[in-house]
């Protein structure tokens, strides 16, 4: 099946009644699952076309489908950043190609979103109509995800998305880390480091909330020191929140994750906020920061299974790196992932079933972040 931008151009106009492209070009993604490009109409719209290169990918298009057009007006007048906005969907070869608004601006690596919170660019701000100082951009992140979080679980359930628990989200990290056990190249410091963390029910003790599910700095569209626009709504669910903060773990600067968890907190507990009770666990960051290092872990199991021994090499040198920083730093001290060289309370109304089944295929096929840098140990407390 061709992808060339000519190709997705011809998609997008078949997907979309009326749609006659003048102009088309490249739109970063994710190279294993997915091609994409950004189309021009002659009125200047702008539209993204994503083909799937898989039918797991597939399936993952049509959630997200589902979910942007779930979205409704109320619903996205409650989120202080735009969505994408469903248009049309065309046969692409056996699969399905989806097209959706364009969100102008463009995102930026985890480093350059840690600067831009801890020194904010003048310029960004200085044609802002207001009185008031702009809010940081760790403001803006903790705002943003208080605001997902505050989403009624109706809206994922009814759309028969997945829910769980938080028994059923500590079961599904055990599914994972025992896969990860399974292959035997896990240095055993990691296993027990893990396992410490999945036994101590005090971490596990939360509300599930609305949650993203995949976010990432790729899908955050940044414009003038804002955040215009959240995509990538692929694995909506009701879940663990700590998920969403899984992402910021990989910051050099482990200010980013903090300053984002307080303006987070402080969110919910502001009067004006529609959702109040969903002030942070005091484990929140504890399980983000299991997440991003069993990110390693799933990805070392994607290569065993595929047999794809370039893989499994980079997951095991950045697990033995890892493992080497757990045995000689203390408890408080964050632990370094090095790069990798691949693309890497109420619960709710009607949740999975309780067996945690294998892990999410989504999840297991996201390779680790490209420049990952610290992520902070997992036995503590954000504080």
């Amino acid at each position: 099946m061709s992808t060339s931008l000519e190709h997705l151009a011809a998609v997008a106009a078949a997907g979309v009644p009326g749609l006659a492209p003048v102009a088309v070009g490249p739109s970063p993604d994710d190279d294993a699952d997915f091609r994409s490009a950004v189309v021009v109409d002659a009125a200047g719209r702008r539209f993204r076309v994503r083909s799937p290169l898989s039918p797991e990918a597939s399936v993952r298009l049509e959630t997200e489908h589902l979910v942007l057009r779930s979205f409704t007006p109320a619903v996205r007048s409650r989120l202080p950043f735009l969505v994408p906005t469903a248009v049309g969907s065309v046969a692409d070869g056996d699969l399905h190609a989806f097209v959706h608004s364009h969100l102008e601006g463009a995102p930026l690596d985890i480093d350059a979103l840690a600067r831009m919170a801890a020194d904010p660019d003048p310029e960004h701000h200085r044609h802002v109509p207001s009185a008031d100082p702009p809010p940081t951009l760790a403001v803006q992140l903790g705002r943003l995800l208080a605001a997902i979080h505050a989403l009624p679980p109706a809206l994922v359930l009814d759309a028969d998305l997945p829910g769980y628990t938080a028994e059923q989200c500590r079961q599904r990290r055990l599914v994972e880390l025992r896969r990860a056990a399974g292959t035997g190249r896990v240095p055993a410091a990691l296993l027990h480091r893990w396992e410490r963390v999945l036994e101590d029910r005090a971490v596990w003790e939360f509300r599930p909330r609305v949650v993203h599910g995949d976010l990432q700095e790729d899908d955050l569209v940044i414009s003038r020191g804002r955040v215009r626009g959240v995509t990538g709504w692929t694995d909506l669910h009701v879940g663990d929140p700590a998920e969403d903060f899984a992402w910021l773990i990989a910051a050099r600067d482990a200010r980013l994750a903090e300053g984002v968890l307080d303006a987070y907190a402080a969110t919910c507990r502001a009067a004006s906020f529609r959702a109040p009770d969903c002030a942070p666990d005091p484990h929140l960051l504890d399980r983000a920061r299991l997440d991003a290092e069993l990110a390693l872990a799933q990805w070392l199991v994607r290569g065993v299974e595929r047999g794809t021994g370039s893989t499994v090499a980079d997951a095991e040198r950045m697990l033995a790196v890892l493992a080497q920083d757990v045995e000689r730093r203390p408890a408080t001290a964050p632990s370094p992932v090095p790069e990798s060289d691949a693309a890497p309370a109420a619960a709710p109304a009607d949740p999975a079933p309780a067996d945690p089944a294998p892990a999410d295929p989504a999840v297991a096929d996201r390779a680790p972040r490209p420049g990952q840098g610290p992520v902070p140990r997992a036995g503590g407390s954000p504080g």
